[in-house]
Parts: C-alpha cells; structure tokens; sequence
C-alpha cells in the first residue's frame, strides 16, 4: 500500500530559494523521507548515503561529522530517482554487468517508495536543494506524477517522452517488468523462473480463472509481484540475463546519462 507522503503528523520544512542556504532544513527532509520510504516497505540506504555524499562533497573524509553545504559539492555526484526496489536492482545490476562500480562513481539510484513522492526527492536533491545531477526511470502509468514533479521543482520539461528524456528521466512500457521480459522474451524468461525453482507455482497461477486469458508476457509480469521481494528479486535476475546488445532503451538511457 502506498504511503501519503503528507500524513499530517509530520510536514515537510518549506524549501530555501537558494540552494543548500539552509543545510540542517535539508537534513531534515531527508530524514523524514527516509522514514516515508521504510514505511512504504523500502530501503532508505542510497538516500542517506547520496544525501551524504552530496552534502559532504568527494573530498570529504568519510568519518566528517557534517555536511559542508559547498557550491563544489553540488557536482560531486548523480542521483537516479526510481519508483521502488525492483528498478533500484535492475540497474545496479546492470550496470555492474557493463564493468560500472555506480556507488564508487558517486552515483546513487534512490528508490522513492512510490511515484507519488517524486516532488519531496526533487526538493532535496534538486536545483532547490542539493543540486545533484539527477536522472530517472517510472512506469508508463506514473509518467505525468513524474512530469508534475519535475515542473513544480523548476525543471521544467519539454513536451512529450522527449522533453522528459532530455532531463535524463525516461518511461518504462508498461513497466520495468514489461521492458525486461520483452528484451529477453517469453520462453527465456520462463527459463529463468524454472531455474530459481519457481516454474511449478507460475504454472499454477497462470492456470488461475483470473489469469487464463492472458498473455503470457503478463502473466509472467504479473507472477512477479505476486508475493513480497519477488519483484525485487527478479529486477535483478532478469537483468543479470539480459544480451547487453538488447538492453531495454530506458534503462540503457538513464545508465548513459549518469
């Protein structure tokens, strides 16, 4: 279920004009959206640690107790905002399978509990905030709380996917799943899903009176969110089969831009 990133016992400070001219303020957000992604059942680790990186710049020793609130750090890494775990897996997966090491690179791909929540992530780690070089991956059904989002921190995309894609934020159709199982295919992925052991229970659930009609890309796609950490599981199995020569375009376009 997915969390009101507003709950009216805790509010969000309102965003400085100038960014980082108020760090504890930023601090702050960070926190309270580190609670909002845990309660959303995700993890809140690539946020802390991009909001540290950002906050204490590449130079920093790491044992530094504060954030420098410097105009250098605002380059000193790339924040890649994605909708949950799944996405977060898929693309550190991938992106270790093309020889990238992302977090020693001072890349950070930030799951943000929900599509939803993008605004909050953008006051952080936007032009208001952190001023981080930022890209990011939604489902096709989240494009335009991806495009609000983005309007309302000031980024301002142009019409269309294009317009977004310029911003380095690109759209998954249908969604991750979708893009993957449709770069490696049905009968592979099948494959892939015996050799974890679980091809007895999908046969079962596409046997279901729900399911029958179906095609098999969407039961596949939709076996995978049937039980928790399954879609975590499978954004990094299916991604560590992929021909790199067929990597699906949005992720292979975010993984370009940062």
């Amino acid at each position: 279920m997915m969390l009101d990133p507003r709950p009216s016992a805790a509010k969000l400070i309102d965003v400085d004009d100038q960014p980082l001219a108020r760090v504890p303020e930023s601090l702050a957000r960070v926190a309270y959206l580190a609670a909002v992604t845990q309660a959303a059942g995700g993890s809140s680790a690539a946020l802390v640690a991009a909001a540290a990186r950002a906050g204490l710049g590449p130079e920093a020793p790491a044992d530094s107790a504060g954030p420098a609130g410097s105009a250098a750090s605002a380059g000193s890494c790339a924040v890649v905002l994605v909708e949950g775990m799944s996405d977060q897996a898929a693309l550190v997966t991938l992106a270790g399978r093309c020889g990238r090491d992302l977090s020693g690179e001072g890349v950070f791909v930030v799951p943000m509990g929900g599509a939803t929540n993008i605004g909050h992530f953008l006051e952080v780690f936007g032009p208001r905030g952190f001023g981080v070089r930022l890209a990011g991956l939604c489902d096709e059904g989240e494009e335009s709380a991806f495009r609000r989002g983005l309007e309302r921190a000031g980024l301002a995309p142009g019409p269309g996917r294009a317009g977004l894609e310029r911003l380095s934020f690109f759209v998954c159709v249908t969604d991750l799943e979708d893009e993957l199982i449709r770069a490696l295919g049905v009968a592979a992925t099948e494959q892939l899903i015996e050799a974890q052991g679980e091809l007895g229970p999908f046969r079962t659930f596409a046997k279901q009176p729900a399911q029958r009609a179906r095609p098999r890309e969407q039961q596949l796609r939709r076996f995978m969110g049937t039980r928790s950490g399954r879609k975590i599981y499978y954004g990094h199995v299916l991604a560590g089969a992929l021909d790199l020569t067929q990597v699906p375009r949005p992720l292979a376009g975010v993984l370009a831009h940062v």
